[in-house]
């Protein structure tokens, strides 16, 4: 049987290689990272060393399967046009960032209707990837909408606003679904049950399609089912459990697909947090 495809987000300081090789040193098979300071708008441009240093760490360590985050600051949703088009701005450079490395997808949060609705917040989603797509048709990364939490007015928690997206857009074979255990669990599914997973994923066939997910996020919740607010924790050591990370892990439908753990860093007994973890998803996994 197919082993799942795991790694972490790595830390690109002092180059875009050392997220790589930090990744092959924690027993990685992927590698999340950022392209650039993640909350600021501006970045220096990337240089070809950069991308040749980059690629060689890949082939030398044999991670696959690289996967960009986009910068917090974005929000497609927003009602302020200027705000809204320095999203998309933005966003562009993010995948033209992407396809300079390599990277085939860029992960984006959808973003927050703030001051106006839930309809108006996915109208405003589906018109910016529609500009981002009319700007970026030659490169060869696309976007992928993360599921949220559901704090605030932040869309993407329901499935049902990710079908939304996806429908308001001109070209939606052109974007992807990135789903977080945390952000799903946070946001009200359920999944420690056989009958809570299969449910969960009935709800999600229905409304966005198996087909449209491209990459997970695997990460526990400081907090509980239903509580819509976003914090991570270690596999099996949060409000999950170990139960949903197994269901997960066996389920030979996303053996193709890569996860990446976004839990916090730091050691424990000397060893590299990312490490355990990886070690306790790969332990879940019944030959």
């Amino acid at each position: 049987m197919q082993m799942p495809i795991l790694g972490a987000h790595m830390s690109m300081a002092g180059g875009y290689y050392r997220a790589v090789d930090a990744a092959h040193e924690h027993g990685c098979d992927c590698v999340q990272l950022f392209t650039k300071n993640n909350n600021q708008w501006r970045a220096r441009p990337i240089e070809d060393q950069d991308v040749k240093l980059f690629q060689q760490s890949l082939e030398k360590s044999g991670i696959r399967h690289t996967l960009s985050h986009s910068s917090y600051l974005i929000n497609l949703a927003s009602p302020q046009a200027e705000l809204w088009k320095k999203s998309i701005d933005a966003m562009v450079i993010e995948l033209q960032r992407a396809d300079q490395l390599g990277i085939p997808y860029v992960v984006v949060h959808p973003g927050s209707f703030t001051s106006s609705s839930e309809q108006a917040g996915i109208k405003q989603i589906g018109k910016a990837l529609d500009e981002i797509d009319r700007q970026t048709k030659s490169l060869g990364s696309c976007s992928l909408l993360e599921t949220t939490a559901g704090q605030g007015t932040n869309l993407g928690w329901k499935f049902e606003q990710l079908a939304g997206m996806l429908e308001a857009t001109k070209n939606p074979d052109r974007i992807g679904i990135c789903l977080d255990t945390c952000h799903v669990f946070a946001a009200g599914y359920p999944m420690e049950t056989e009958k809570q997973y299969r449910s969960m994923w009935r709800k999600f066939q229905r409304t966005v399609g198996i087909e449209k997910l491209k990459a997970f996020h695997l990460n526990d919740s400081k907090r509980g089912c239903g509580s819509r607010v976003d914090r991570h924790e270690g596999i099996g050591r949060g409000e999950m459990g170990l139960e949903p990370f197994r269901q997960l892990i066996n389920d030979d439908r996303f053996c193709g697909l890569p996860m990446y753990l976004e839990t916090p860093k730091g050691t424990y007994r000397r060893r590299p947090w990312d490490k355990i973890n990886l070690e306790t998803l790969r332990g879940l996994r019944e030959d």
